[in-house]
């Protein structure tokens, strides 16, 4: 992660990239995986969700008011939706019913969570961007 103490916005900005990427992992991960009835424990793949948390960075000495609020993955977990019933009695992974059980992942959905997430990389940048320009006028300043 950047630490930027003079630009506090830029280090939160930044750990906020850290976390959409694990996010975009996740939903790849998903996509891929949009067709596999079996995993190893023999059920169909669960489509998972990255759950974030902000906290403060105690970085900047002991003023809760001057610390920078971070964001960080808290956690990947399964969404909970059950699998989806598809009957094919020639599947190798049908049951007795013919009924074969595919991830309950809709691409649209995965598609939403991707652009969401590729939004808001972009939103990050041009904080980081904005941050690195004031820094640079700030020290342009400076040298008069």
């Amino acid at each position: 992660m950047i630490n930027m103490k003079i630009l506090p916005g830029a280090d939160s900005a930044a750990s906020a990239l850290q976390a959409e990427k694990v996010r975009m992992e996740v939903i790849s991960q998903n996509l891929a995986n949009i067709n596999t009835t079996k995993t190893a424990d023999g059920k169909a793949y669960q489509r998972q969700v990255v759950r974030f948390e902000t906290f403060m960075d105690k970085q900047f000495g002991f003023n809760p008011s001057s610390a920078a609020q971070l964001v960080r993955v808290a956690g990947i977990e399964s969404d909970g939706r059950g699998p989806k019933l598809v009957h094919q009695p020639g599947h190798p992974d049908a049951n007795a019913e013919g009924m074969v059980a595919y991830p309950n992942i809709s691409v649209h959905e995965e598609m939403a969570d991707l652009i969401s997430s590729t939004r808001t990389m972009e939103a990050n940048l041009a904080i980081i961007r904005t941050s690195r320009s004031i820094a640079q006028q700030t020290l342009a300043i400076g040298r008069r």
